[in-house]
């Protein structure tokens, strides 16, 4: 493995490509000290304009241009129809990296479109992965939504949304054929989709690396202690001051989704690091178009007003219950459905 040329993979459909652009050149503005950068986007159904666009930001930074390729549709995959817990399919062609990215690769990051890169990839790309096939972040998530992908209550359970891979352990250990099968047995129906697959299959192949790497957005919605009452994730997650770390000086910044807070390509967003997305925005071929308007319905708005209103404490306690307990059991009532 080359030390400074970092290999990193992305994932998006035509709606993501600018949000994909923008994570590009944060990707290269911060990473200047990195030989080279080489690029693969699982393309499921990236228009030509957007293609030859993101073409340009690698162009514009002296860097390789990036490697397309057609994702694989998980429904036509398994031959029945898989559900989309969040986000969109595209995002199942992840699952595909052994198969799908060249066969001599043996380490990839895999990024999210929703991150910026605000400090040098370099530190992450050379993580020593102790013997795992990813490191990720350690999520706060409770004992039930382990419970419902089948594992105990202290088991880990990640971000996906930043994965470094050692792609020659996941080939050996069949890591994908696992994946599929997984998702096959639950009838396409899982919990958080292809994040909850790949934790069922790596909870306990996964090393979990410093927060700083993958800065989520609980992290600036809420203090430490506000956390732990809205999460409440299970013993040995991270320490106050390493998530003190993770917000005042992050390697990435992951914008996940907030009931508090807006995404930054959306209007209104006021997340801490809401200028930082802005600022790679303007350099990017998209600088022009506008912000998106929030597509969150009615009933979810208001609900979300209503409850913004309420003193934090109460505020932060029922969404606790909402988030730690009654989320999966919604989930669970509906496999019990099928």
């Amino acid at each position: 493995m080359n030390q400074n040329v970092a290999h990193i993979v992305y994932a998006s459909d035509d709606r993501f490509a600018e949000i994909l652009g923008v994570s590009l050149v944060s990707l290269y503005e911060n990473s200047k000290d990195m030989d080279d950068i080489i690029i693969y986007v699982l393309d499921s159904g990236v228009s030509e304009k957007n293609r030859r666009r993101i073409e340009s930001i690698s162009k514009q930074y002296n860097r390789t241009v990036p490697q397309w390729i057609k994702a694989q549709d998980i429904s036509k995959v398994l031959e029945m129809e898989v559900a989309v817990d969040r986000g969109s399919l595209s995002q199942y062609a992840r699952l595909f990296v052994s198969s799908d990215l060249p066969e001599n690769l043996e380490r990839v990051l895999y990024l999210d479109c929703d991150v910026v890169i605000n400090k040098s990839i370099k530190e992450l790309w050379n993580i020593n992965l102790h013997g795992k096939t990813i490191a990720a972040l350690l999520d706060a998530f409770s004992s039930q939504y382990r419970a419902n992908i089948g594992l105990k209550k202290n088991d880990v359970m990640f971000n996906s949304g930043v994965m470094l891979i050692n792609l020659k352990r996941w080939k050996e250990l069949k890591v994908e054929e696992k994946l599929l099968e997984f998702i096959r047995s639950k009838n396409g129906v899982i919990q958080q989709g292809d994040q909850g697959a790949l934790n069922a299959i790596l909870s306990h192949d996964t090393y979990c690396f410093e927060p700083r790497f993958n800065s989520v957005t609980i992290y600036h919605d809420f203090n430490y202690d506000e956390m732990m009452i809205y999460r409440k994730p299970p013993k040995g997650f991270y320490g106050r001051e390493e998530i003190k770390v993770a917000v005042d000086d992050p390697v990435i910044i992951h914008y996940t989704t907030s009931f508090l807070s807006k995404r930054p390509w959306i209007i209104g967003c006021q997340h801490r690091y809401v200028n930082a997305w802005l600022n790679y925005k303007s350099k990017s071929p998209w600088k022009t178009e506008p912000l998106w308007m929030d597509s969150v319905g009615k009933g979810e708005r208001l609900v979300v007003n209503v409850v913004k209103v309420l003193p934090r404490g109460i505020m932060i306690r029922m969404a606790g219950i909402a988030q730690a307990y009654i989320r999966p059991f919604k989930n669970r009532i509906k496999r019990m459905t099928l």
